[in-house]
């Protein structure tokens, strides 16, 4: 399963992505804006988005993308390590 993690702390990406391995899950983080994020994100079959640590246009152009490749979207206002392990034991097969 992939996973696109919109948001986040930066010190917490590598934790992000340990933590979708032992959900047996290739994650791709993105905790600030770099360049075109409509390439970067591709297809996944999960995208999170941790609100409370991104801005309101990049929660905007991951939904977009999210519908358009028809992936399921999770929002989550905490951005701790205990929430993506919740939303990955809810939605990974």
């Amino acid at each position: 399963m992939s996973v696109v993690i919109i948001g986040g702390n930066d010190c917490m990406v590598r934790k992000y992505k340990e933590l979708c391995k032992v959900h047996n899950c290739k994650a791709k983080v993105f905790t600030q804006p770099r360049g075109n994020l409509k390439k970067q994100i591709g297809s996944p079959d999960l995208l999170v988005l941790f609100t409370s640590t991104v801005s309101h246009k990049m929660v905007s152009a991951a939904i977009r993308e999210g519908e358009r490749s028809m992936s399921k979207i999770v929002r989550s206002h905490s951005s701790s390590t205990a929430a993506l392990s919740k939303i990955l034991s809810e939605f990974a097969v």
